[in-house]
């Protein structure tokens, strides 16, 4: 039988090489073709190197992990027969025949074709397989707003204006902005892609109230937005925050501050939120790094709908993201709000998010971290949690991932919330409440949840990204 187990140990390996062998020859076969009896090149010799080496290099990984669990085979059962075998005098391993067929499941991911022909380069989440991919992102910058997804798909920014350079951190007078500063951009009446010349840390004297059709997009600088002001978005729309680092937020207010280059007016006290959205629709806050402000991360109250939060990374805060202004104001019936591929992480407590009224799909998300409760609510809202992972504190008392907000139970049942493949670890659990099945689940659905399994993959890159021009993100 030891016999035996050797011969299957080494036929697996072989077959391991010959399917590396076969990768190789597909990503030579994809970089030249055929013609007039002739090789040429199908792709630029540069391209074709880098597939050729990122072929390579997988290659020499999967023959080494295959290599090593061989050895770790061996090992075991060598072990085995010595400490005491099974009653047929073999040793209890993994079967050797997996290994390639691992093996073969790489070769078939890694030879997938991408929509821009990329090798390896998907990760399955759909916002970042749009674009990131393109190591020309630069000069084409407006291309991500044809990649949103959720609720807040339709969000376009500035995608068809002018690219304004911010050059200036400085934010010294709300009301008479200088040319060059982030406040002199948002506050323009024409669409605008704004970026960012180079690194800046900028700090508000108040808050950065911006007009519509506006993209702020931090790639390729490293941008923090903090320890002042921070962004407001009243009675807009098409509105697109991106790789911005947004933190410890404070209240501000009593003050004058622009709107537009024709309005400025009297704002009282702002709470210190990071990104504040009131009676606003078609927002987008994607790959962006938030933590420790004095209120909220994200609030959307007011009757704002059509929002997706997409790719961020949510840290060291207590009421993270509150969906809805109070139980009593009705016209949050309408808000619709897409939470997806976000990761929710170390210091966070409650309210990711806390809704109110309305419908909000809360999908492939990793919570990783919290203190009380994940997703709480109030006023009836529909839940939809799908594929999520959810990841309990060890606190015995703060396992489950649900809170109903001061509300008895004989109310709430009635309630909408329903878990479907979510994976809940660590003892964690979803208190699911009315009609599995219920119509109003299609308004609170807006793209197909991914397995949980892939929560990791998906959410490998969130918040805000190292972009440099001339390579992919």
């Amino acid at each position: 039988m030891a016999g035996e187990a050797t011969r299957r140990r080494w036929a697996a390996l072989g077959t391991a090489l010959g399917a590396v062998f076969l990768l190789l020859l597909l990503v030579v076969g994809s970089c030249v073709e055929v013609s007039g009896g002739r090789l040429r090149a199908r792709r630029s010799t540069a391209a074709a190197k880098t597939v050729v080496t990122a072929a390579a290099s997988g290659a020499r990984r999967w023959l080494r992990d295959s290599s090593s669990r061989l050895a770790a085979a061996s090992a075991a059962a060598t072990t085995a027969r010595s400490d005491g075998a099974d009653a047929d005098g073999s040793a209890t391993v993994d079967d050797p025949e997996s290994v390639a067929a691992e093996l073969h499941m790489s070769i078939r991911n890694s030879t997938t074709r991408r929509n821009l022909g990329y090798l390896s380069c998907g990760t399955g989440n759909p916002i970042d397989d749009c674009w990131r991919c393109d190591s020309d992102w630069h000069n084409n910058r407006q291309r991500l707003a044809d990649c949103g997804i959720g609720f807040g798909r339709n969000a376009i920014g500035g995608r068809d204006g002018k690219i304004y350079v911010v050059t200036d951190s400085g934010d010294d007078d709300p009301v008479t902005p200088k040319k060059g500063t982030l406040r002199y951009a948002v506050i323009q009446e024409e669409p605008l892609w704004i970026i960012f010349k180079r690194d800046m840390v900028i700090t508000l004297k108040q808050e950065l109230i911006m007009n519509s059709f506006k993209t702020i997009d931090g790639r390729g600088a490293n941008v923090h937005i903090a320890n002042g002001a921070c962004l407001t978005i009243q009675f807009v729309n098409n509105i697109i925050i991106h790789g911005l680092h947004i933190h410890d937020c404070k209240p501000t207010g009593n003050a004058m501050v622009r709107s537009s280059p024709s309005h400025y007016g009297w704002r009282t006290i702002a709470d210190g939120d990071a990104v504040s959205i009131f009676g606003s629709s078609h927002v987008w806050v994607d790959h962006c790094s938030l933590s420790n402000c004095a209120d909220g991360l994200i609030d959307a109250i007011m009757g704002s709908t059509a929002i997706t939060v997409s790719n961020n990374y949510f840290t060291h805060h207590n009421e993270v993201m509150l969906l809805g202004h109070s139980d009593s104001y009705l016209k949050d019936k309408a808000m619709q709000v897409t939470i997806a591929f976000n990761h929710f992480g170390e210091g966070l407590i409650q309210r990711m998010p806390r809704c109110r009224h309305g419908y909000f799909h809360v999908v492939n998300n990793d919570y990783t971290h919290w203190e009380m409760y994940a997703i709480g609510g109030s006023a009836e809202p529909t839940i939809n949690s799908q594929g999520n992972r959810y990841l309990a504190p060890t606190n015995p008392f703060a396992k489950e991932v649900t809170k109903r907000v001061e509300t008895a139970q004989t109310t709430w049942k009635g309630w909408n919330w329903r878990s479907e493949g979510d994976l809940l670890l660590n003892g964690a659990f979803f208190t699911p409440s009315g009609a599995g099945a219920s119509a109003s689940y299609s308004r609170a659905s807006s793209l197909g949840a991914k397995s949980s399994s892939m929560v990791g993959t998906i959410t490998s890159g969130a918040g805000v990204l190292s972009c440099r021009k001339g390579s992919s993100c």
